[in-house]
């Protein structure tokens, strides 16, 4: 197999694991801990099931990063980030970024800390936000990934 195309299996394996356990913890995981009983048992379920998630996010976050921009050098597609039809390239890099701001930065310094505030002080309140928040990401990533699906084989908006 060559090096290109294990790239690019990988980065599609690390994808899937990575959004697909966003999804499971915005529609499954997050709805479910929102109606145990006690503040805290809900808090203490979605942190002990997030963060076992946040550590294969952190790997599939890493092994996307280092396929893809291996796949860029590779193919040598760095004049497409100038190319408004890749507009799911950007896309691509700005998902991930974020998330990995989130994952490695924001959330074990400060969204973790601020969570766990807010959600023994207004857990409804502080599991509706975040929620919220995890809907806005996975919508962003789906939309990431239709466009990043469709452009590679050829679709293109513009």
């Amino acid at each position: 197999m060559e090096y290109l195309t294990l790239a690019r299996t990988i980065h599609v394996l690390a994808v899937v694991l990575w959004i697909g356990g966003v999804a499971m913890v915005t529609t499954v995981i997050i709805p479910a801990v929102k109606k145990l009983k006690s503040k805290e048992e809900q808090i203490d379920t979605f942190e002990r099931l997030e963060g076992r998630f946040s550590i294969q996010a952190k790997i599939t976050t890493l092994l996307t990063a280092i396929t893809g921009f291996y796949m860029m050098y590779v193919l040598n597609a760095w004049n497409r980030l100038l190319d408004p039809a890749f507009w799911w390239i950007h896309a691509m890099i700005l998902i991930w970024l974020l998330f990995t701001v989130v994952l490695f930065i924001l959330e074990p310094f400060l969204l973790h800390k601020i969570f766990r505030r807010y959600a023994y002080n207004d857990p409804e309140k502080a599991f509706r936000i975040m929620h919220r928040a995890h809907w806005i990401l996975l919508s962003l990533s789906l939309i990431t990934i239709f466009g990043a699906v469709a452009g590679s084989h050829g679709w293109y908006l513009f």
